[in-house]
Order: C-alpha cells, then sequence, then structure tokens
C-alpha cells in the first residue's frame, strides 16, 4: 500500500552498504520506520530527507514492517539545529524521548505538534532549558503521569498560603502535614511551582518569549529529572550528553 504522510526523523541508522533507515513520528500514522535505498550515496536524492530532525512529507510502499521510500519533499529541514551542539543535544533529547516513550502504530497527532513546536522554538533561540521542560511535561502529561501541582496529592486539600514539597515518586505536591508520607520529598520554592502548574497548561505551540531566573529553571530541571526517573525510568544516551554538557559550562 501506497502511504503519504507528514512526518518528523526522530532517528536514523545505517542498514547495508548505501541505505538507511530512519524512523518517523508522523501526524496522522503514528510511529513508522522507512527504508530509505541508497541514502548514503553522494549523489542520492534522498539524502537531505533522512537526516535527524528533518520536517518533511514522505511517500512510500508498506505492507507490513518497514516501508520502503518512494519520494518526499522536504518542509523544514531544522539545518541550524544539527550546525549548533547545544540545539542538537536538545533536539536530540527531544527525539529520542519520544522515540522511546511513543510505541509503533499508537496514534501520534498529539506527540508530533509536540516535537514540531519544540524543534521549531528551539530553532528560534528560545531558552532550551525551559522548552524541554515544558516538553517532558507534555510528555508526561500524555503518557499518562502528569502530576498533581494543585493540591497535597495525600490529603487533597489546596493551602495557597503553605509551603508544599514535591514528591515525583507520588506524583505530585506535598503539604507540610503529609510530608512523613514520603520523606525524600524536595522542597520547592514558590516560583518554581507556579512555573510548572503553568506547563501543566501551555501548549508548546502558543508558547511565547519566557525569562526564568537561572536559580529557578535549575530548580526545574532538578524536579523534572526526578519526574522522569520515577515514572518512566529511562537511560537515554541523549540525556548523558546533555549531562556532559552541563559538566563543562556548554
Amino acid at each position: 500500500m501506497l502511504y503519504r504522510l507528514e512526518g518528523i526523523v526522530i532517528r536514523s541508522m545505517d542498514y547495508g552498504e548505501g541505505n538507511k533507515i530512519i524512523t518517523l513520528c508522523t501526524e496522522s500514522g503514528g510511529k513508522i520506520g522507512v527504508l530509505v535505498r541508497g541514502a548514503k550515496k553522494p549523489k542520492s536524492r534522498h539524502a537531505a530527507l533522512t537526516q535527524v530532525f528533518t520536517h518533511g512529507e514522505y511517500v512510500f510502499f508498506r505492507n507490513q514492517g518497514l516501508g520502503t521510500l518512494n519520494q518526499g519533499e522536504i518542509i523544514e529541514s531544522h539545518h541550524l539545529l544539527r550546525e549548533d551542539i547545544v540545539k542538537a543535544a536538545y533536539a536530540s533529547y527531544a527525539c529520542e524521548l519520544l522515540d522511546r516513550v511513543l510505541q509503533d502504530e499508537e496514534t501520534g497527532s498529539f506527540w508530533f505538534k509536540q516535537l514540531k513546536a519544540c524543534l521549531t522554538a528551539l530553532n528560534e533561540d528560545k531558552d532550551p532549558a525551559v522548552i524541554i521542560s515544558l516538553y517532558e511535561m507534555k510528555i508526561l502529561q500524555s503518557a499518562g503521569y502528569a502530576p498533581e501541582l494543585t493540591a497535597c496529592i495525600s490529603c487533597g486539600r489546596e493551602r495557597p498560603d503553605e509551603e508544599y514539597f514535591i514528591s515525583p515518586g507520588l506524583g505530585g505536591t506535598l503539604c507540610r502535614a503529609c510530608k512523613h508520607f514520603d520523606p525524600p520529598a524536595m522542597s520547592i520554592s514558590p516560583r518554581a511551582l507556579k512555573l510548572l502548574r503553568l506547563f501543566t497548561m501551555v501548549d508548546l505551540q502558543r508558547l511565547g518569549s519566557v525569562s526564568v531566573r537561572d536559580e529557578t529553571k535549575l530548580e526545574i530541571k532538578k524536579i523534572m529529572r526526578a519526574f522522569m526517573d520515577q515514572q518512566l525510568g529511562l537511560t537515554l544516551k541523549s540525556r548523558n550528553f546533555l549531562d556532559q554538557m552541563d559538566k563543562y559550562g556548554f
């Protein structure tokens, strides 16, 4: 059967002497693997379509398993992301995270739109730390692990004037009276809690310019990292690279 789908390349790997296999996050067909014959050859007309982060329209034959590319057209190459080590690192993390969370054939419209918005925001020089934290929140929400941030996860009471703690293991905030249910629960500043609550409501597609203090970004990153580890438990090569970049001051 011949398919014509809009998609974003989230993974690209060599296959054989001159071929590549790409994994597409498509708007209407979920996650699909496509074989691109001859993509590694110098004069291949399809080589550009196999570059990671590329957003394009892909036409391929597929019955079961891998599809085979027939033709395609680039909508947005995102070449600037590949040319900047910091942007490439964050974009790679966004793609790998989606690749690991999204199952094959799973309806991908929401996922596709969030990834597209994430790559566009990174391309437009918006703060990558804020973009990725918001993207992670969308991933948690879509995967069914949205944190409870408006009330105590234990007693259910809203205590606007009281200090909250954050429990990634229990999946949300704890009031002081309930902190004993998770002694390792982290303190969270009012500013960071307000921003996290905003992340649960804001769609990446509608994100404007956001200015966040460095200390708040670090706090948010630590909290989101804990949620991702506790709720999804994924080991990602791209995240390890981001950690190395932080270590050496990139």
